[in-house]
Formats: C-alpha cells, sequence, structure tokens
C-alpha cells in the first residue's frame, strides 16, 4: 500500500498534468483519461490547435468532444467533420445524447438537420463547399475536428481534407484525429507551417492487447511465442491447439522443426518469434504440393509453378464461428474481401443451423430491426432480402458491405454495438471509421482486389483492420486469427503483425472547380501561393531537400575534378572536351555502319532461296548450310536451314555481321521432310559432298572486311587535337582521367538537377495547366487569367468529378428543353463508374436522352482534348452503367422489378441515387436563373427521391 506521501505526490502530477476544466471534463465520462487524451485536451484549452495519432479504439474522439464542449461552455461553434455518412449519423446521435438536439446540427449531402446550431457534424465535403461559398454558418466558428484525417491520403476524396486545412480562417484551431502512421510528426510539422501553433501527439499503445493467432484447420495456434519456451518441450494436448477452450489461456510452448525462424519481435512488451509449429506447417506444405506437382507432371517439364496445396484444408465458416465461439472469442468480424462472399457467409451460417443469440436477444433484435425498417414501403421488403436478413439477424449473424441498404447496414451496427450480433462478416470498408469493435477480428485471405490485380495486404491495411480486435473496457484482450490457407507463409504474416509502417501521403491535386473559386476569391497568383502550402509540396520540398544536397556535393565534387585536371599548358578542359567529342564521333559512326551492316544482312536474307548454299559466320549455325525455306513470312526474315553436320536450325540477321551472298545451289528433293532423319543425313550428305568436289567456292563465300577509309570529321577533330596546346603536355593522360571522371559526374548531376527542377512547384505548375484549361474554354478571362467570368462562376458552383463537363453541358444546351425524367437520365452517365463484371454494353434509351447521351460523349471527347494539349488529366468518361436504371426509377417503376433486371445491389442502387439527387440538386443551384434546367432539375430530384431512396434513419 502506498504512503501519504507517495499518494500527495501522485497527486501533485495529476495536478501539474490536468486542469480544473479537463477535470470537469473528465467528470462526465466516469473514467479516468489516458495521458495522450489529457495531454492533447491541455493543449486546447491553452489555445493550440492539436493533432492526435493513436491506434484504433483508443479513445481520440475524446479530444474531439472536448472542443465540442470546450466551444458550448465559451458561446462558440465547433464543427465535427466525419468522412462518411455512415460515421457523421453516428457521432451526431451520440452528441444528441449528450447535448441535446436542440444543440447539435447534422449536414451531409442526404440530411440538413438544425445547420445553424452551435455544434454541427457533417462531412468533410460540405465544409470545403461552405468555405469557397462563404457561408454565414461559418461566423462564430473556434473548432473544427478533423475525424480520420488520414483519409487525405485517398487518391479520390483526400484533396477536401488539405483544402479545408489551407482555406479555414486562421482563427480556428484544427483537432486532427488520426490512427497510427509513421510519419506523424512530417504531418504535424506540415500543420504548424499552415495553421500556426500545433502541438503533435503519438501514441501508439493499443489500449486492448492484441493477440495474433492462425486457424490451421480447426485448431488455433499463436502466431507469436515467447522465445525462451519456444523449443520447449511440447506439452497441453497432442491435438496442437492452443487450449484455449473456455479458460482461453495462450498456447505456450511447441517444439519447432526450423530452428532458422529467425523473426524475433516484441508483441505486447514481451520479446516473442514465430511459432515453430507454423514453420513445419508451412514446411509440410510445400512437401505435399511439390509431390502433387510431381505426380501430375512425371516428366518434370511443366514450366507453370506448383500450384499450392495444403496438408490441412482451410476450416468452412461455420466451423470458423464455432470455434470461436467455444473459445470464447466472440463477437467476431470475419473479413471477406468480396460483398458475394459476405452473403454468403450468411446463408451458410444461417442454413447450418447455427444460433449464436438467446430467445430474449432475437426478440430484441426482431423488435428493433423492425421498428427500424417501418418507414420502408412494404412492396420493397421482399426485394431487399428483408425476411433472410432479419433470420439471420435472429440468430447474431450479418453481413457488412457497402452493396447494403443502408438501413440494414445502421441496424447491423446498432445491434452489434450492443452485443447482439454476435458474428459480422464484411468487407475492408468496415474498417474505416464506425465504430464497431469486436473482440477478435478474422481475415479470411491476406490479398484483396485492388481494381486491377488481387494484391497482399500492406502493414497499414492490416493494422487498420486488426484494429478493430479488443473492447475498450470490456475485453482484457484482443484477437487477430488468419485462416491457413494453401501458400500460407508463417514469416509474411509475422511481418504483416509486427510492421508498423503506415505513411501518410498526400494525394492534393488542383481541380477546376478549386481553381475557379480560388481565382474568384483571391486571384491568381495568391491562388497559386497557397496551394504551394499544400501538404502534397510540401512532402515534394521535404523529398527534394536530400536531393539539394546531393546535387551540392556533387558540384563542389565536379569544381575539385576540374582543379585537378589543370594544365601548365594550357585549358585541359577544352582539350578533353575535343577528346570526348572525338570519342562521341567514333561511337556514333560505329553505331550507324553497325546499323548499315544490319540492313544490308536483312536485304541479303530477303533474297534467299530454297537450295542456296551459304556460310554462316556466327552463332550456333556457324558454317555451311542448306537454305531450306527463306523464312518472309514475319517481319523479319528468318531463313530455315540444314548444316553440313544435319541440324535443321532457323537463323537471322544476327548471325550474320555481314551480308550473306549464296556460294552455290543444291537441289532439294521434292520428297525432303525435316522430320525426317534420313531426309536430313542425305541433303547433308550432297552439301558435303559438293564442298569437298569444289562445285562451290569458299573462298566466295568469305565475308568482306569494311573499308578503313577514315570519316572526314574525325580527321578535323584529330587534327584539332594535336594542334591544342596540352596535348604535348607530359601529365596529359593522367589529366585526362580527371576530365573523365568530371564529365561522368557532370552527365549524373545533370539528371540530378532535372530530378530537382521536376519536383519543385510541382503543384503550382498543375495549377498553371489547369487555369490554362479554363482560359482555352472561357471560365477565365483570356489575359492574365485573373477574372472569373459569368460561365466560371457556375462552374464554382459544381463539385462533381465531371465538374467541367456538366459546366459545359449547362454552357451548350445540352439539356435544355428536356423533362425530368429525361435529365435525371442524362445526368446518371455522370455520377457511376462501372464495375469490372457490369455489362459493357449497357442499354440506353432512345429519342432526346440517347441523342443528347451522344452529345455529351463528344463534349467530353473535345475537352479531352483540350487536357491533352495542357498536359493534365481530370475527367473521365460518362459513364451509362446507371443510365437505363435511372431512366426507370424516374418514371416510377418498381424497385423489385429494376434491380431485377439490372442485377445491383440495393445498397448500390440507393447509393448512386442519393449521389444522382446530389448533382442534379447542384445543378439547379448553378444553371442561370432564367434557364429552365433549374426548374426541371428540381423536379428530377423529387422524381428520383421517392421510396427507399427517401427513406432515412438518422436521429
Amino acid at each position: 500500500m502506498s504512503t501519504h506521501a507517495e499518494r500527495y505526490a501522485a497527486f501533485r502530477r495529476r495536478q501539474a498534468q490536468t486542469s480544473p476544466a479537463v477535470e470537469e471534463f473528465q467528470g462526465l465520462y466516469g473514467f479516468e483519461f489516458d495521458p495522450f487524451q489529457v495531454r492533447a485536451c491541455r493543449a486546447l484549452e491553452q489555445g493550440h490547435g492539436v493533432l492526435v495519432a493513436a491506434p484504433t479504439g483508443s479513445g481520440k474522439t475524446i479530444v474531439g468532444e472536448f472542443a465540442v464542449h470546450t466551444a458550448l461552455r465559451d458561446g462558440g461553434k465547433c464543427f465535427y467533420t466525419t468522412p462518411i455518412k455512415a460515421l457523421s449519423n453516428q457521432k451526431y446521435n451520440d452528441l444528441v445524447a449528450r447535448y441535446g438536439a436542440d444543440r447539435v446540427g447534422l449536414l451531409t449531402g442526404d440530411n440538413s438537420v438544425n445547420g445553424e446550431a452551435p455544434i454541427v457534424v457533417m462531412t468533410t465535403e460540405v465544409l470545403r463547399n461552405m468555405l469557397y461559398a462563404g457561408s454565414h454558418t461559418l461566423s462564430g466558428l473556434a473548432f473544427v475536428v478533423m475525424d480520420e484525417v488520414h483519409y487525405l491520403a485517398d487518391r479520390f476524396r483526400g484533396a477536401v481534407w488539405e483544402e479545408v486545412i489551407i482555406h479555414l480562417p486562421e482563427s480556428v484551431r484544427i483537432v486532427a484525429l488520426s490512427a497510427t502512421v509513421s510519419n506523424a510528426e512530417e504531418f504535424g510539422e506540415w500543420l504548424q507551417q499552415v495553421r500556426g501553433d500545433t502541438t503533435v501527439i503519438v501514441d501508439e499503445k493499443r489500449p486492448v492487447p492484441l493477440w495474433q493467432h492462425v486457424m490451421v484447420g480447426r485448431r488455433l495456434h499463436d502466431l507469436f511465442v515467447p522465445l525462451e519456451e519456444a523449443g520447449a518441450e511440447e506439452g497441453d494436448g497432442e491435438d496442437g491447439s492452443s487450449g484455449r477452450r473456455r479458460s482461453r489461456k495462450r498456447e505456450r510452448g511447441r517444439r519447432g522443426g526450423d530452428e532458422d525462424a529467425p523473426v524475433h519481435v516484441e508483441v505486447n512488451g514481451e520479446k516473442m518469434r514465430i511459432n515453430p509449429r507454423l514453420i513445419r506447417f508451412a514446411l509440410e506444405d510445400e512437401r505435399v504440393t511439390q509431390l502433387a506437382h510431381r505426380r501430375r507432371h512425371p516428366q518434370t517439364r511443366s514450366r507453370s509453378a506448383p500450384r499450392p496445396r495444403a496438408k490441412h484444408a482451410p476450416p468452412s465458416r461455420v466451423q470458423i464461428i464455432d470455434e470461436l465461439d467455444r473459445d470464447g472469442l466472440l463477437p467476431a468480424i470475419t473479413f471477406i474481401f468480396s460483398r458475394a462472399g459476405c452473403d454468403a457467409a450468411v446463408r451458410e451460417c444461417a442454413a447450418s443451423g447455427l444460433v449464436l443469440t438467446t430467445e430474449e436477444e432475437a426478440a430484441r433484435i426482431r423488435e428493433y430491426a423492425e421498428r427500424q425498417c417501418a418507414d420502408i414501403p412494404a412492396a420493397d421488403l421482399a426485394v431487399l432480402g428483408y425476411h433472410d436478413w432479419l433470420r439471420a439477424l435472429e440468430c447474431g449473424l450479418a453481413a457488412h458491405h457497402a452493396g447494403m441498404l443502408p438501413t440494414f447496414k445502421e441496424v447491423v451496427e446498432a445491434l452489434f454495438s450492443q452485443g447482439l450480433i454476435r458474428a459480422v462478416f464484411a468487407t475492408e470498408t468496415l474498417a474505416l471509421g464506425i465504430n464497431m469493435p469486436a473482440r477478435t477480428v478474422v481475415m479470411e485471405k491476406l490479398d484483396k482486389w485492388n481494381g486491377e490485380t488481387h494484391a497482399p495486404l500492406t502493414p497499414g491495411q492490416y493494422t487498420q483492420l486488426t484494429g478493430r480486435a479488443g473492447r475498450r473496457g470490456i475485453d482484457v484482450e484482443g484477437h487477430a486469427v488468419v485462416v491457413w490457407q494453401a501458400g500460407t507463409d508463417p514469416e509474411a504474416v509475422a511481418g504483416l503483425a509486427s510492421t508498423r509502417t503506415y505513411p501518410l501521403d498526400s494525394s492534393f491535386q488542383p481541380s477546376y472547380n478549386m481553381a475557379v473559386n480560388l481565382v474568384g476569391q483571391v486571384g491568381r497568383d495568391r491562388s497559386r501561393n497557397m496551394l504551394e502550402a499544400s501538404f502534397a509540396q510540401f512532402q515534394a520540398d521535404r523529398a527534394v531537400v536530400g536531393l539539394v544536397k546531393r546535387l551540392r556535393k556533387q558540384e563542389e565534387a565536379l569544381a575539385g575534378y576540374a582543379e585537378a585536371a589543370t594544365c601548365h599548358l594550357g585549358d585541359f578542359m577544352e582539350y578533353a572536351r575535343l577528346r570526348r567529342r572525338l570519342s562521341d564521333i567514333e561511337a556514333e559512326g560505329s553505331r550507324k555502319r553497325t546499323a548499315r551492316r544490319r540492313d544490308e544482312a536483312m536485304e541479303a536474307l530477303e533474297r534467299l532461296r530454297p537450295g542456296d548454299v551459304i556460310r554462316v559466320p556466327a552463332g550456333r549455325s556457324r558454317g555451311f548450310a542448306v537454305v531450306l525455306d527463306p523464312g518472309l513470312r514475319g517481319d523479319v526474315p528468318a531463313p530455315l536451314v540444314l548444316t553440313a553436320d544435319k541440324q535443321v536450325r532457323r537463323v537471322n540477321a544476327a548471325d550474320f555481321p555481314v551480308p550473306v551472298e549464296a556460294a552455290g545451289r543444291v537441289r532439294i528433293p521434292k520428297s525432303f521432310s525435316t522430320r525426317s532423319p534420313k531426309s536430313r543425313a542425305d541433303l547433308a550428305s550432297t552439301l558435303r559432298n559438293k564442298l569437298d568436289d569444289g562445285s562451290i567456292d569458299t573462298r566466295a563465300a568469305q565475308p568482306l572486311r569494311g573499308s578503313k577509309e577514315e570519316d572526314p570529321e574525325i580527321a578535323e577533330v584529330r587534327a584539332e587535337m594535336r594542334r591544342h596546346p596540352c596535348h604535348g603536355c607530359a601529365d596529359r593522360e593522367d589529366h585526362a582521367r580527371w576530365a573523365e571522371r568530371y564529365f561522368r559526374l557532370q552527365k549524373e548531376t545533370d539528371g540530378l538537377r532535372r530530378r530537382v527542377e521536376g519536383r519543385s512547384h510541382v503543384i503550382a505548375r498543375t495549377f498553371d495547366r489547369v487555369c490554362g484549361v479554363l482560359q482555352t474554354l472561357g471560365y477565365l478571362d483570356p489575359g492574365a487569367g485573373d477574372e472569373v467570368t459569368p460561365d466560371g462562376r457556375v462552374l464554382a458552383r459544381l463539385y462533381s468529378e465531371l465538374d467541367l463537363l456538366v459546366a459545359e453541358c449547362l454552357r451548350r444546351g445540352v439539356w435544355d428543353g428536356m423533362d425530368p425524367q429525361e435529365l435525371a437520365t442524362c445526368v446518371a452517365s455522370l455520377v457511376y463508374e462501372s464495375r469490372r463484371n457490369d455489362d459493357p454494353f449497357p442499354r440506353v434509351p432512345e429519342g432526346p436522352v440517347g441523342e443528347a447521351l451522344e452529345e455529351m460523349e463528344r463534349l467530353w471527347a473535345d475537352l479531352h482534348e483540350v487536357e491533352r494539349e495542357h498536359r493534365v488529366s481530370f475527367l473521365r468518361r460518362p459513364d451509362m452503367g446507371f443510365v437505363w436504371v435511372a431512366h426507370r426509377w424516374a418514371r416510377g417503376d418498381r424497385l423489385d422489378r429494376i434491380l431485377g433486371e439490372a442485377d445491383m445491389p440495393a445498397g448500390d442502387f440507393v447509393r448512386t441515387a442519393k449521389q444522382l439527387i446530389d448533382l442534379l440538386g447542384q445543378i439547379a443551384g448553378a444553371a442561370p436563373e432564367e434557364s429552365g434546367v433549374r426548374r426541371t432539375a428540381r423536379r428530377a430530384v423529387d422524381l428520383v427521391k421517392r421510396g427507399v431512396v427517401a427513406y432515412s434513419s438518422v436521429g
């Protein structure tokens, strides 16, 4: 027990670290804050901005909520931004529960609730749009919380985070919350540069220890074991399982099969190594693979790599969940990198009779799900698979992926957070911010489709996925389980599990909308300077620093080499340049002669005919041979010949350094066959006889040597060298060696200088090219490009990925005279991107819609050509994959018929329809006041916003 003095000292330390305001805020939560949370709150209280980088589930949002608390206390405003709408909805509900609905608002692309409240939760894009529009809602803003700020690395949306950070008023303090990244200090330095005083707080300690396992067959094995126990005798159990069962004791000590398994890592503060038993399993699998390969290819001539085989078959999904349940490791999230795979896993488990809930829990699940889905039209429930979904929920099973109806996903999230759902099968999108921690995370495979190929998971992706394991305040430890598949490499798994490299790299680049907004607000020059302050340029400049240092060192070395080459008789560098020029002329002459000889050799090969006797001067067919086939079918002649030693081979220009000439002829019998040994032997014998009896002039077949006549330019340079004073220097060759070093280093230095120039001002150069496109098209004035034209002001209100194409359609009147259904159908081509298995030739309506879509394609082609001239490429082609679906939905067709024909998941349909509504709303706001398109777009929104698309479960 501690003494009074020790307790008093501890109290004084806490007093020094915290403050009354932080203590008061902490009292709202009923638990003691971690040191990093206290430090971050104290920094905010002292007037600093903060960057907090900490693992998933560590409680970073406490810091954001302290900013909310402080803003309310001081009578200011706080905006809480998130990267995705689902996270915005979740945070809105949390803050409403704490502060009341009258003090909290929500602004996303779908919802606008109490937008003038002192606390507003919003997606980052909404805040960006506010900044460009100069919204009055920004007045009184004191804090902006940027949750999941590491999203700025996202190559599609990341630029928005940097736009917000750069353009927020100086008086606003930023609270940036990030996952653990390996360059947090670098990001913090940039924040200090653009936002002023910013405190960087990095905490890498997980609040709940994470233990890594591998499931081989139906048994769990620890991925790492303590060093001192790795070679111990095998103990508890002969089956090789971790022996956890109800007590959940960690596996200890397995005798290894590979004493060289070298990977030593620190896991939860303990020195460990890869479990030798897993190394042995990998060796056994390798032997099984090789044996199966040899059986299949007994001659071992197969060029393909052996297909990996496993001695232990992977467990079924039912077996995995059943094993985790028996070991007390539920609730679990199983990551399956396929939407169809997630749905299939739920069906498989439900069909097996797996039930993970009590009757009371099943009743609670049903009551909650029915209440949340009560507003969905009854006619749509069947097509949405509602009844199968609900039955699986009652068993404690659910899927979670982007193809699900948003309402269904929100129900799954809520029930899982309440502990009622025990097994969720999810795609990786679940790891991107939604608060759904579990006791265990399972990964079926360690590779995923990235849009082009199946690529291995990176350590950063693995860390993000396993970050969901371990519920703070509930679990003593979290667990990550990798399912053993054929070809699993324990060392590769250990590398993923023990590496903490997750760099935050900017994806920022200027866009057309950004350019017209910035130029309209602050002018072109100042806009250019503002973009130079981006994190992308900051990182490029830091990379250039190292190159510049190398450049300076090499420039100093060049000066030293030039000094070492100094000659008392004259300018030796001038003489050395003459020597170098002579070498270059000779090398160029040699290249030309070689090319000329190659061309002559090709022409000579094309003149050959069957029966010609030739001498092959080089290659495997060297010696005399008979031409069997001239080989003129391809681009390059490749005659088929029979050598004097009966070998049939193809020859080509590489075998003839000089043109070949026929030295004689041999008659080839009509019955000759290259496959017949007798035919080959007879013809080769005839050839040898002809050579022996002198019928063939072997001297005429000798290659001719090239002329030794000297090039006049070479003669002139040689003469100039002899006249130079340094030519007679006794130390000439010594000077020449230094000069040669100088020229080699100068070539390398010139390349380095080009690299530095290429990385410097890269964002500003891209901005200038973007402005060049806008000037060419008339969105900026044609002079200095410092004024935004009326067309540019239309573009400034369009935030679509295809902003410039939308603006051109409005300017050219492509959509004039359309009715709402036709407009919605056309605009649908601008919001959808087909997946790789979609119909490559989707159906498109005929008539005015078809004609308008063709005109939009032509407009895109024109814009693409303008972009090419200015060396940028931002606009993708319009995509017709959602056009027919939007056409039918806008005319009022039933959901079941639309989804059945389109074979589209309900979640994809709802998400794309909401994106269509958002873009139609932008068009209504950007189109000229007198334009009929403005009214048509508003009516089109009403056509699309119906049924499941209109329903929102927020609040």
